[in-house]
């Protein structure tokens, strides 16, 4: 089974938004709280941060190109990605991060994946 590529997006102490991309969503936020994950996320400031979406994609190519087109946008278009896709604001802790797997599934289903588009 090839293992699923993931796109997502981090909602840190100071409200900002990080994107990022991997294998393994559990560890990734993980390391992010712990200061390790990315230069970004490695000030006191920016922790904790909560995994609040992600996206699956067959490839680590799709993921980084989704994870690129999210980091050019201003933070009114992410936000207004991110509402499009089913994220609730104000964002709440306890929240489960919203995963979309329907890129996946579409290739799957014999489907062309359609570009990222933001």
């Amino acid at each position: 089974m090839e293992s699923v590529s993931y796109f997502y997006v981090l909602y840190c102490q100071d409200e900002s938004f990080y994107g990022g991309y991997t294998t393994n969503l559990t560890r990734r936020e993980l390391e992010h709280n712990q200061g390790v994950g990315a230069k970004y996320t490695k000030p006191q400031t920016r922790r904790p941060v909560k995994m609040i979406y992600a996206e699956g994609y067959g490839t680590r190519s799709e993921a980084t190109k989704a994870e690129y087109a999210f980091k050019k946008q201003t933070r009114k278009n992410k936000i207004d990605y991110l509402i499009n896709q089913g994220v609730v604001f104000p964002i709440q802790a306890t929240k489960s991060c919203l995963l979309n797997m329907q890129k996946i599934e579409a290739k799957e289903d014999g489907k062309n994946a359609e570009s990222k588009k933001f």
